[in-house]
């Protein structure tokens, strides 16, 4: 019923109704000239330029009336089309008459635009592209024929780019307001259509009094300008400013970046029923408690407790329960006791960075206004109690009380998803008090003591009998057992079987034994036991009444020693280079590297000067608090600093904390303090934009099916970096499932679609496999998302994978979470440096016999120097490089075991060793001599000469008669060790090639490889790779200025290529090596692209998989390769069209490789030529961009762009990721929401609360 309905009021003409429609009724303003659309006629790819067939500065010149544009001709000289000047119009017209139009601005436009015959110009398209060859002319004509095609399929007509309405957005959307001083804010968006009425009137008006041409043309030009400020404000010309020169939001600006509509209403709406307040520790809670303020509390159940009030008559309706809630009556708070059973709340701290950062308890009340949180939930949360504030929300359907019970319950969340491995561990205090009580101690207080029974022990402990630290005996089902009374009192609270009175605890410990219980007995008891831990670790931490003072701090008496020591090694280096041994480059490594072990000799030397129960080593050792690193400063030396540049400083600090630093000293080491910080800070943010995208491309991704039947899997095998194992066959296969019968000697240990589980880990490192084929991710054949199979484990519970489960944001977040851990350079240690100690040796990782390849040898004073650049050590099946000036310390021919150093060499150079006695004879070399003042010693860098262009610096040496005895090859950039003319022996060094240091320029680290690798880039100074494989040949021919490395194949086929490389870059090869495809030739970094072209797909995506876990295992950070895989998978999806065959495809256009395979699965059928495609990897932006829906597409980047291409094309978006359901306000199609489970409903007994079963409709 509404009053005054239909009534029109006599001031304003308008007519009284609903205030609905300020939110739904359009109106529109009828434009004088049309007007083109700003999205369409400016941005690139130019969708209007391309489909007249104009450049986009040609259209742009006609559409802001700066040339004419011919629409109407009979004259042949005047195609339609042609741009012509102002002159140029007037000498045609004079010329010609009225045998020809040309107009300026939209409306020429709107003309050429309803000329188009779509159909016709495809045809005519199409037929030009079977026709031209040049690939430049292919390119303009497949991008104009995609958009034609986009047109006709969509049913669009191109004139419609053109406006000649201007729609009104309703008025509530733009809302004007009155504020208090009787001034009015208003939206930007009405200032926006005044200008564009304002200027639609005075063009109107213009136009009715015939107004001169020259300012009709003036005010058209104003109105496009007007229209496109509306539309998008800033993307043409100036932007249009408010009074206080703030540029104006425009239409499009509400929907672009984070605060427009997509990302800040529709992504990520406010809440009710949600309450925020600081945090406290609740030590006293259990696993699945917090403590909720009264306070708020009563806010939160507000509606439950009124609705519980009405219900036991304690009020007589809903407003005078409102009023005692309000009142916090006395009667309220014995109702709210029960209305908050069984009703539990999610706490979420921000940044939320994975799911462990929402996690659901039972509230508990309690005076106060801050929430208590278990101490056990923080390292999920990765909160602490220094200010941190959480928001608290509550579930309102019992649906989703049922789901958070069973699903999000902290006791749920012991494990996390992208490791496996515990993370509701104890730390700090808790590991403190389990480390002190079950720490042993030689010569206690009772020490020997026997006993009969445990109630025997522990009588004795309570009445001071013994120490707790005291070894006695003590029999434990039937056997005698030495142990401390500490460690009886710890095993008390494990269960009987799991009982070890031996080992000391501490924090890896602890985790361990925390997986250990949870994989023997499941969440709940699980959860309990840990409780338990911690009210112990609690407790004793209490009682041991551990403290630190100064004293606790011991400088080792050896450490003048040790640093004496340094200095004289120091000066002997010193002494070395002036006499011209050595070059400054190794000088500064070698001091750098004295330091390095100084360093360590003295920690060490700190380390063994403790006692066993100094409070600082107690906590650094059990892993409370600090590290070895840290007590290294406090008590030991400082070290290596870096500088500035991220080198290191010769001179070391060679005090510590407790000594003080000097002020020279603190000088260097502010500079890394400073570093750590400003690093920390940009991290934050370059994560987080890291795991955004990462959700962007892999959300989409659900386990879909039971099995997709595909034969394929992956090889996986130790992950090896720089000589170490950064991640065991068995980490990386734990919980997978096996892509073909497991084989060993003939006997099958496991079938086909196996999980790898404890039992046949163990086996498998038993029987010393090395390599197992599984499922994965990457080989998964289903069309959308991956199946079970492939997958493997849910490695939240350790369980297979549930249907619907939503595995590829776990990916995305499993892999962006640790993103704020990683360094942003290579180089960072809180500004200490960490030389890591340069390794000096090649050790065999596998025994067998020994064979050598392409290895030359000089004996000198009895050990073997190798002379050839590149041979190989080969043992058994595994090779070994080897680089000139090494020391072989093995026969070709012995039997070795697994371990035995094959090679040892000199960790900074490569030398080049004379292998005859002779003169020596530089040819087209030029040295660059540099004097180095602090030392008096000149040096000779081989560098590029200036005037001639083809150069091949090379040394000869001559014997007496000036006969060539031999050719050396130097590269640029390496130390001349000889000087012309002079005589050198055998085995004498000719000049030194540095090694380029670890953490030099080529390596980039951390955050910033990791990016590098998911969104494929080419990384700085990549390597050159063979794409055959063969032999090499190097010969002194040049091309272009650059020397040819020839790779020819070793069979007949007389397959060979070329590569040129630039003059300066570092060959790896040598004449005469055997390379396989994919080998280096020059040094770098390796470009996932390369390994694609050469080596195919499944080595690409290991490729990137392996590069990214190196990555994150150097930082030590665990992290699933599953994670990796699906985010690797997502990147592969796409493929490039190489030959169309008989399909609507356009050459080098990028489609899904499942839409391809389908089209030509049904031209198979048919018989008609098939598609040839290539695959390539798309970075996670580009893929992110390109996917599939164009509302998540939309919601990501780039928002107006996609939003243009989607109406252009008629886009259908059938909903099937996460992001577009959120969106829209559907059901994510995961978890519950997932079609498989559509028909499983739940009862609800009002009475008992919710029934926890589900039932089939």
């Amino acid at each position: 019923r509404m009053r005054y309905k239909g009534l029109i009021c006599e001031k304003c003409e308008v007519e009284v109704t609903k205030s609905k429609v300020r939110r739904e009724r359009m109106g529109h303003i009828a434009l004088a000239a049309p007007v083109s659309h700003i999205w369409y006629s400016k941005g690139t790819p130019n969708k209007m330029s391309l489909i007249i067939g104009l450049s986009p500065k040609e259209l742009e010149s006609v559409l802001y009336f700066a040339r004419y544009i011919v629409t109407e001709s009979e004259e042949d000289s005047l195609e339609i089309g042609k741009i012509i000047t102002e002159k140029e119009y007037k000498l045609f017209k004079q010329l010609y008459g009225n045998k020809f139009e040309a107009y300026m601005g939209a409306e020429a436009i709107l003309k050429l635009l309803e000329r188009i015959n779509l159909e016709e110009l495809r045809i005519e398209l199409e037929e030009e592209l079977e026709e031209v060859s040049s690939a430049q002319k292919r390119k303009k004509i497949v991008k104009r024929l995609k958009i034609v095609r986009d047109f006709i399929a969509s049913g669009n007509k191109p004139e419609w780019m053109i406006l000649k309405n201007v729609p009104v957005i309703p008025a509530d959307l733009r809302p004007m307001v009155q504020l208090d001083g009787g001034r009015f804010a208003t939206s930007d968006l009405n200032d926006l259509y005044r200008r564009v009425i304002n200027r639609n009137n005075r063009l109107k008006k213009l136009l009715e009094i015939r107004a001169p041409e020259i300012v009709v043309k003036n005010e058209k030009r104003m109105l496009q300008e007007a229209v496109d400020a509306l539309i998008d404000n800033g993307r043409r010309g100036k932007p249009v400013v408010a009074q206080n020169n703030r540029e104006l939001k425009s239409l499009s600006d509400m929907l672009k970046g984070k605060q427009g509509r997509f990302r800040q209403n529709l992504l990520g709406k406010r809440v009710d029923y949600s309450a925020r307040s600081v945090i406290v520790v609740g030590p006293s809670l259990k696993m699945n408690q917090c403590g909720i303020p009264k306070k708020m509390a009563l806010e939160l159940y507000k509606p439950f407790i009124m609705r519980e009030l009405v219900k036991r008559e304690l009020a007589t309706n809903i407003k005078t329960a409102k009023k005692l809630v309000e009142e916090a009556d006395d009667k309220v708070w014995d109702v709210i006791e029960d209305v908050i059973q069984d009703h539990p709340v999610l706490l979420n701290r921000a940044p939320t960075l994975h799911r462990l950062s929402i996690q659901a308890f039972e509230p508990v009340l309690i005076e106060g206004k801050a929430i208590r949180l278990h101490p056990l939930v923080c390292s999920a949360f990765n909160a602490d109690f220094d200010g941190d504030q959480m928001a608290v929300h509550l579930m309102l359907s019992p649906e989703a009380i049922m789901e958070a019970k069973l699903l999000m319950l902290a006791p749920n969340n012991i494990i996390a998803p992208s490791s496996g491995e515990p993370i509701a561990v104890p730390s700090q205090d808790m590991v403190m008090g389990c480390y002190y009580m079950t720490e042993k101690k030689k010569g206690a207080k009772g020490e020997g003591k026997v006993f009969s029974n445990i109630e025997q022990l522990l009588t004795a402990y309570q009445n001071q009998v013994i120490d707790t630290h005291a070894l006695v005996k003590v029999r434990v089902n039937g056997e005698m057992v030495e142990t401390t009374a500490g460690l009886v009192m710890f095993n008390e609270i494990l269960p009987i079987q799991d009982r070890n009175y031996q080992r000391t605890i501490g924090k890896k410990e602890l985790k361990n034994l925390i997986a250990y219980l949870y994989d023997e007995h499941g969440f709940t008891e699980t959860a309990d036991l840990i409780n338990k831990l911690k009210n112990f670790g609690y407790h004793y931490s209490t009682l041991a009444g551990i403290s630190v003072g100064v004293e606790d701090l011991v400088i080792p008496e050896e450490k003048k020693h040790l640093l004496a020591a340094a200095d004289k090694q120091v000066e002997e280096i010193d002494a070395d280079y002036k006499s011209g041994k050595i070059i400054n480059e190794e000088r500064y490594r070698k001091t750098i590297e004295v330091w390095s072990k100084t360093t360590d000799a003295v920690t060490k030397a700190m380390m063994d000067g403790l006692d066993k129960f100094n409070p600082v080593y107690m906590m650094a050792n059990s892993g409370a608090r600090g590290n070895t690193n840290q007590m290294r400063q406090l008590a030991g030396m400082r070290g290596n600093m870096a500088d500035t540049q991220g080198r290191i400083i010769e001179t070391p600090i060679k005090a510590n904390f407790r000594e003080g630093l000097t002020v020279l000293e603190f000088f260097i080491s502010s500079h890394g303090a400073r570093k750590g910080l400003a690093d920390t800070a940009l991290r934050t943010a370059d994560s987080g934009y890291l795991t955004r995208r990462l959700v962007d491309i892999s959300h989409e991704v659900i386990v879909n099916a039971e099995d997709c039947g595909t034969m394929q899997g992956i090889e996986v095998g130790d992950l090896i970096s720089g000589g170490k194992v950064i991640e065991k066959l068995a980490e990386r296969i734990r919980g997978r499932v096996l892509a073909e019968d497991l084989i060993h000697e003939g006997e099958i240990l496991a079938t086909r679609n196996t999980m790898i589980g404890k039992e046949l880990l163990r086996e498998i490192e038993e029987k010393g496999i090395k390599k197992v084929k599984i499922r994965s991710p990457l080989t998964c054949a289903l069309e959308k998302g991956v199946c079970k199979k492939c997958y493997g484990m849910d490695l939240s519970n350790l369980k297979e994978i549930l249907l619907g489960e939503a595995v590829g944001v776990v990916a995305a977040q499993s892999i962006g979470e640790p993103g704020t851990q990683l360094t942003m350079r290579t180089f960072h240690t809180g500004g200490v440096a960490s030389a890591s100690a340069a390794i000096t040796q090649i050790k065999s990782e596998n025994g067998g016999r020994i064979s050598f390849r392409d290895i030359h040898t000089l004996n000198l004073n009895g050990e073997e120097i190798v002379v050839s650049q590149a041979g190989k050590v080969i043992v058994a099946d595994n090779e070994y490089e080897v680089s000139s000036g090494s020391t072989l310390r093995v026969k070709e021919g012995d039997i070795i075991e697994e371990g035995t150093v094959l090679v040892t060499f000199d960790p900074y150079h490569i030398p080049l060793i004379a292998a005859q006695d002779g003169k020596v004879e530089y040819r087209e070399l030029t040295p660059k001599k540099t004097y180095d003042e602090k030392y008096d010693v000149w040096q000779s860098l081989v560098v590029k000469a200036m005037d001639s262009g083809d150069v091949n610096p090379r040394v000869h040496i001559l014997d007496k008669e000036g006969k060539k005895l031999g050719t050396y090859n130097i590269p640029y950039g390496a130390y001349m060790m000889v000087e012309d003319g002079a005589m050198v022996k055998k085995g004498d060094i000719l000049a030194k090639i540095m090694k380029i240091g670890e953490g030099s320029k080529d390596i980039t680290g951390g955050l910033p490889r990791v990016q590098e690798l998911f969104e494929a880039r080419n990384p700085k100074g990549k390597a050159m790779l063979t794409e055959i494989d063969g032999r090499v040949e190097i010969n002194n021919r040049k091309k272009k200025g650059m020397r040819v490395v020839t790779v020819k194949a070793l069979d007949d086929s007389g397959d060979q290529r070329e590569y040129l490389v630039p003059v300066g870059e570092r060959l790896i090869v040598t004449d005469g090596l055997k390379v396989k495809a994919g080998d280096k030739i020059t040094e770098g970094a390796i470009s996932p692209f390369d390994v694609l072209n050469i080596k195919g797909l499944v080595a690409a995506e290991q490729f990137i998989l392996e590069s990214v876990q190196q990555v994150y295992r150097d930082q030590g950070v665990g992290v699933n390769d599953k994670h990796i895989e699906i985010i690797v998978k997502q990147m592969f999806k796409k493929v490039k069209i190489v030959d169309s065959g008989a399909s609507l495809f356009l050459e080098d256009e990028v489609v899904e490789k499942r839409l391809v395979d389908l089209e030509n699965k049904e031209l198979a059928e048919k018989g008609k030529a098939l598609i040839q495609y290539e695959p390539i990897i798309q970075g996670i932006t580009k893929a992110a961009v390109n996917t599939g829906s164009f509302i998540s597409a939309a919601s990501f980047q780039e928002t107006t762009k996609v939003l243009s291409n989607a109406a252009i094309e008629g886009k259908v978006d059938y909903l099937e990721g996460l992001k577009e359901n959120v969106i829209i306000g559907k059901k994510i199609p995961a978890g519950t929401g997932f079609s498989a489970y559509k028909n499983v409903a739940m009862k609800v007994q009002e009475e008992f609360g919710t029934e926890l079963e589900a039932v089939e409709e």
